[in-house]
């Protein structure tokens, strides 16, 4: 049976910064556009999308460059923060937008962070779930607790190793990631959506590509691209979240002086899967 999120969207295309984006549109109402982690795609908002829509927004979710449906350029080069933030610019001008409310999830928070400051006239407001603002992350990553949490970061930056260990027995990691890390685990039905997101072995490349993008950036790029945002922000953070740690969630007032944060002890890091209604009321009390 189809889920009740394909009874309320459409399935497009767009040609944007030299790549093919696949993603899902539906509804009427200012834009809100919703990034995915890794590894995932559009399909990880599928309850917050009926949601947001019955609450009159046109609610828009790409598969990142990639993912999925989405163009899978060669080359780690072409999974560059700016080149990502150049995507959803791209994406904004396709959809007839001057600014969107903004979401992400994990790498999609990261890319929102990014994209916040580099284009801040293109965000109404932020709202960013289980992801730590550059500067947090950067610092965590220079402690012994967050360094251990972020062991596959480093692991991912060995070529084509990480790749073969997460395609063996069928994507075998895939699938553990999706059984064992949410507080319930996803449905063997949800799990198949999701192997057959991965089918493609270039999108294993692509997704891991976006991590060794990031470390091929310098300290120097890294502190040139900081800028304060002074729209609001919303932060839902899962504590039990096994990669990112709690104590790191909250951004710097310096940089993000306008930030509403809500912290849950009984979600992971999948929190739009843990708490998929509890997430979607969230986000339209702060949009509205």
């Amino acid at each position: 049976m189809a889920h009740k999120v394909e009874t309320v969207i459409e399935h497009r295309f767009a040609e944007i910064n030299g790549v093919k984006l696949h993603y899902v549109i539906g509804g009427e109402g200012p834009t809100v556009i919703l990034l995915h982690g890794f590894p995932d795609f559009w399909y990880t908002w599928k309850e917050q999308i009926p949601m947001l829509i019955e609450a009159g927004y046109r609610v828009v979710a790409p598969d990142l460059r990639g993912y999925n449906l989405s163009s899978k350029p060669e080359g780690i080069d072409y999974y560059s923060i700016d080149t990502l933030c150049a995507d959803v610019n791209g994406l904004i001008e396709h959809l007839g937008e001057e600014h969107v409310y903004l979401t992400g999830h994990d790498w999609g928070g990261n890319i929102s962070w990014y994209f916040t400051m580099m284009y801040p006239h293109r965000v109404r407001r932020l709202a960013i779930l289980n992801m730590l603002h550059p500067e947090r992350l950067q610092t965590g990553l220079r402690t012994l607790p967050q360094l251990r949490r972020s062991w596959y970061m480093f692991f991912f930056q060995i070529p084509k190793l990480p790749e073969k260990a997460l395609a063996r027995d069928n994507n075998h990691m895939i699938r553990t990631i999706f059984k064992k890390e949410p507080k319930e685990p996803f449905s063997d039905q949800e799990v198949q959506v999701y192997l057959k997101a991965f089918e493609q072995k270039e999108t294993l490349s692509a997704a891991i590509n976006y991590y060794r993008a990031m470390f091929r950036r310098s300290t120097e790029t890294k502190k040139a691209q900081m800028r304060k945002i002074e729209q609001p922000v919303l932060i839902l953070f899962g504590d039990l979240d096994p990669h990112l740690s709690k104590d790191l969630a909250d951004p710097l007032p310096e940089w993000v002086p306008n930030t509403e944060i809500h912290h849950y002890d009984d979600a992971t890091h999948w929190i739009q899967h843990d708490k998929p209604v509890e997430v979607g009321q969230q986000l339209i009390a702060f949009f509205k």
